[in-house]
């Protein structure tokens, strides 16, 4: 038997780097084609945001909230679940967040709470343009083919990146505490996404 020291932590990936980009593939095929409606209404959040009306925060968190429970569903329990465990649980996840965010997304601001600065805002938007509009070209200029691109709206990573981006740049974001709940299920499906292309990518290299 191989000695434990001699395991690389790819070694522990339960999948191919061609099943995953192949589930990507095969998810999108069959969303499809759903993309079209995830763009118009990412590029509409982004307005929304870019209103900076009161109240922009909380209408933007029930938007959000059935994206969630969508991508949920339709990438984690439906397709990769086949292949990783564990997302069975990165669907209740999402459901959580969806609650979450129709729960306390939607609650009315504090009047006395401080508006989010113009820093914070400036990241928000940085990271909504990222999630809904960067993230696939990213992928294409990865060297992906059309069929394996991320979208906001359809896979895991865009979404979450965009979330937090919309939650910060909106004109009236939700309160501090409640913003941190908000902001933990989507920093921990970021650290995963990034976790699983570093292993995919760590096998493809040798």
């Amino acid at each position: 038997m191989s000695e434990w020291w001699t395991y690389r932590l790819s070694s522990f990936l339960m999948f191919s780097p061609r099943a995953y980009w192949r589930l990507i593939e095969l998810h999108n095929l069959d969303v499809w084609p759903a993309h079209l409606a995830a763009l118009v209404l990412g590029l509409a959040l982004l307005w929304l945001a870019a209103m900076r009306r009161a109240g922009a925060g909380r209408v933007l968190a029930a938007l959000l909230a059935p994206i969630w429970l969508w991508v949920g569903w339709a990438f984690h329990w439906q397709h990769y679940a086949t292949i990783n465990w564990a997302a069975r649980y990165f669907a209740l996840a999402f459901a959580l967040q969806a609650v979450l965010l129709l729960g306390l997304g939607t609650l009315p601001r504090d009047a006395h709470a401080p508006s989010a600065g113009g820093a914070v805002q400036k990241l928000g938007w940085l990271l909504a343009v990222a999630g809904v509009l960067l993230y696939p070209l990213a992928g294409l200029l990865a060297g992906r083919p059309w069929a394996q691109v991320e979208m906001f709206g359809i896979t895991p990573e865009p979404t979450a990146l965009a979330t937090l981006g919309l939650l910060l740049a909106s004109a009236q974001p939700p309160s501090r505490p409640r913003r941190c709940l908000l902001a933990v299920i989507p920093t921990l499906s970021l650290l995963v996404g990034a976790a699983t292309l570093w292993l995919v990518a760590d096998i493809g290299r040798n």
